[in-house]
């Protein structure tokens, strides 16, 4: 083998090991260099860091991320804890992470280079490791290994994602500021406009602030006691524990995990909300887009809106031109939802590149075709509702008169069950007095000729007055017989066909239940062959009616007194047959 053969051969395994070294080790020592598709783990293998694209993006980053599998439940199934150079990213695969020789870290590309650590102190002997935590850290080292200094740390340069041990405050010797700030979107971690703080005043309240767009948009409320007066979940919990750490060089919040936990994080996201871990929503912190929570930050609109205007998702193409916000507003689609909401002409928004680093508003007079191409963007249109107040009031009338039906049949029920019940009592004592009153009577006659009657006058049926109402037409005046003192006297025809004469006393009569009693006891006791016979009676509050058989040959007064001398000796001859 030939000299440039043998360092062929030697070159590419060096680079095998080094590819190898750099995909199992937590170090990257100066002079080596992480490509792309290469990465660092930590030494228990919780994190990983390499290059990546987010989301749907096509850009390159190098990050740190929770070194997992997919489909592990995370925040917006979202792993990346850290990014490098979120506001720089590298349109090709052709990165490259290193430390320099002045002891920097680097990122170099085919169209440049960025600095990642700006330590001012050069170090000939510099690493970089990434740590358990998930902090990476810059190093200068001992001729042993050990650690001199931390040159560099990327705990101290916090992007969107707060971890165990991070600090949000301030150093008063660096005046550095520990803070995060959102992402544009899920498909670019670039800085957005949403920045989580720790506050603190003259007064020593100290609490959590999150501003958009320089202006105060949520607070978690002061600090007492170990917990957040707004929020009770960024406190103390079984397995987490928060602390607020104030000396004369720093002043920060943090927190750690107790034994039983292994991952934990909190992070903002692009629309103001800080979820946790394991959280697919927003807990109340910051989430002022999605209703109503403790500590939010009241936000003015103009006039022409209405607190509960919403947009409608769309996909297609506008016809029309928009004012379009490019890249350089770094603004993500809820800062596009913001601005078409304080344009009272302003009709429609959408992101305009794949990046989401771009806004488009359209006022109205644009046309909207639906399409689902490559050309197609998610468009959301405003959706103004109207009041509904008068659904209110309607609803409300209605269930009042609804109430009120339901109020009158019940009262209505119970009176008719009151009334029932008390005409049923009144009948059974009736039904009593009467069988009392004419036993005697019914013993005393033992003639074969009156069993049978006998049997059918202890049989006294009452009847409703629907029934004798019916009977009776309704006591039209064709089926009237005449009246008495005490009331009119009707013909009718009862259900079974029987025809019977019904005497209906009159209010005016004064013959109360008493009087109405005594005479059905009377006519009971007087049952007889040749007498009339009492069929029933009906009682009904006022109404108080007897029931006797019909008549054909009329009454006794007409015969004597209404028919002429032949007609009337006729009648009464038929008569005197008949009692013998």
């Amino acid at each position: 083998m030939t000299s440039k053969g043998r360092t062929i051969l030697l070159s590419l395994i060096y680079f095998l090991l080094i590819r190898h070294t750099h995909s199992e080790t937590d170090i990257l020592v100066q002079g080596q260099k992480l490509r792309d598709g290469e990465h660092l783990a930590s030494s228990g293998g919780t994190f990983r860091l390499e290059f990546f694209s987010p989301g749907s993006s096509r850009n390159r980053y190098v990050g740190i991320s929770f070194n997992i599998a997919d489909g592990v439940l995370l925040v917006a199934n979202k792993k990346v804890v850290w990014v490098a150079n979120q506001d720089n990213p590298i349109a090709d695969k052709s990165g490259i992470l290193m430390i320099d020789e002045l002891g920097r870290l680097t990122i170099s590309h085919s169209g440049g280079s960025l600095i990642v650590s700006n330590s001012v102190q050069a170090a000939n002997n510099a690493s970089a490791m990434l740590l358990e935590s998930g902090n990476f850290i810059l190093r200068e080292q001992n001729s042993d290994g050990s650690t001199r200094q931390v040159l560099w740390q990327s705990f101290d340069y916090p992007t969107d994602t707060l971890l165990p041990g991070m600090k949000l405050g301030i150093s008063m010797k660096t005046t550095d500021i520990w803070s995060l700030t959102s992402w544009i979107s899920e498909n670019n971690p670039a800085k957005g406009t949403f920045t989580l703080t720790a506050g603190f005043n003259m007064d020593d309240e100290t609490m959590l602030v999150i501003w958009w767009q320089g202006n105060t948009y949520w607070i978690s409320g002061n600090w007492q006691n170990g917990h957040f007066e707004f929020v009770p979940r960024l406190s103390n919990e079984r397995d987490i524990s928060f602390s607020y750490i104030s000396n004369e060089n720093e002043k920060y919040f943090t927190y750690y995990l107790n034994k039983n936990r292994t991952l934990s994080r909190y992070m903002i996201d692009f629309t103001g909300a800080i979820l946790e871990m394991t959280e697919l929503a927003p807990f109340g912190a910051g989430a002022c887009s999605y209703g109503s929570y403790p500590g939010c930050v009241k936000q003015q609109l103009p006039a022409c809106r209405k607190p509960n205007d919403q947009f409608e998702q769309r996909k297609g193409v506008m016809s029309g031109e928009g004012f379009k916000f490019d890249g350089n507003y770094n603004m993500s689609l809820f800062d596009c939802r913001a601005k078409c909401l304080n344009n009272c002409s302003c009709i429609a928004y959408a992101a305009t590149d794949y990046n989401d680093t771009s806004c488009t508003v359209w006022s109205k007079g644009v046309n909207f075709k639906e399409s689902n191409n490559s050309y197609s963007l998610n468009v959301y249109f405003l959706v103004q509702k109207k009041a509904m107040w008068w659904i209110w009031v309607v609803l409300s009338v209605t269930g009042i008169a609804v109430l009120l039906i339901l109020c009158f049949l019940y009262n209505f029920i119970q009176r008719k069950c009151k009334q029932k019940g008390e005409r049923e009592a009144e009948q059974e004592i009736l039904q009593c007095e009467l069988s009392a009153s004419t036993s005697h009577a019914s013993i005393s006659r033992k003639r074969k000729l009156f069993e049978k009657d006998r049997k059918k006058s202890s049989a006294l049926e009452f009847f409703s007055f629907e029934s004798i109402a019916e009977a009776t037409n309704n006591f039209a005046t064709t089926s009237k017989l005449g009246e008495g003192g005490f009331g009119p006297v009707y013909k009718g025809i009862l259900a079974n066909g029987q025809e019977v004469a019904i005497k209906r006393l009159s209010e005016r009569s004064g013959q109360g239940v008493v009087e109405f009693k005594n005479e059905l006891i009377l006519i009971a006791k007087l049952q007889h062959i040749n007498l009339v016979r009492l069929v029933g009676c009906c009682i009904q509050r006022e109404e108080k009616m007897l029931i006797y058989e019909y008549m054909h040959n009329k009454s006794l007064d007409f015969l004597l007194f209404g028919m002429g001398i032949v007609e009337r000796r006729k009648m009464l001859r038929v008569c005197r047959f008949s009692i013998r």
